[in-house]
């Protein structure tokens, strides 16, 4: 597949700068920015702290499901 996109001067500058300073093809330079921003991390619940994944509510409180019949349905968007 090709795609086409314009860069910004500065941002296409820097591209090459790194480029030339890695020694390595401006193509390769890209495809691993694009590939490092698309993987997901394997375990993304470790992200979250310790006090967040342990907690555990309020006992008291009533679930958030004893609330669904008063939501209001959604927007349906104007096409035309």
């Amino acid at each position: 597949m090709q795609i086409t996109i314009d860069l910004p001067p500065d941002l296409e500058q820097n591209l090459i700068r790194q480029a030339a300073e890695t020694n390595t093809p401006l193509k390769t330079l890209i495809l691993r920015a694009l590939r490092q921003i698309i993987q997901t991390p394997a375990n993304s619940a470790s992200n979250w702290p310790k006090v967040i994944l342990s907690y555990e509510g309020i006992p008291d409180f009533p679930a958030f499901e004893s609330y669904r019949n008063e939501l209001l349905s959604p927007c349906e968007p104007e096409l035309f």
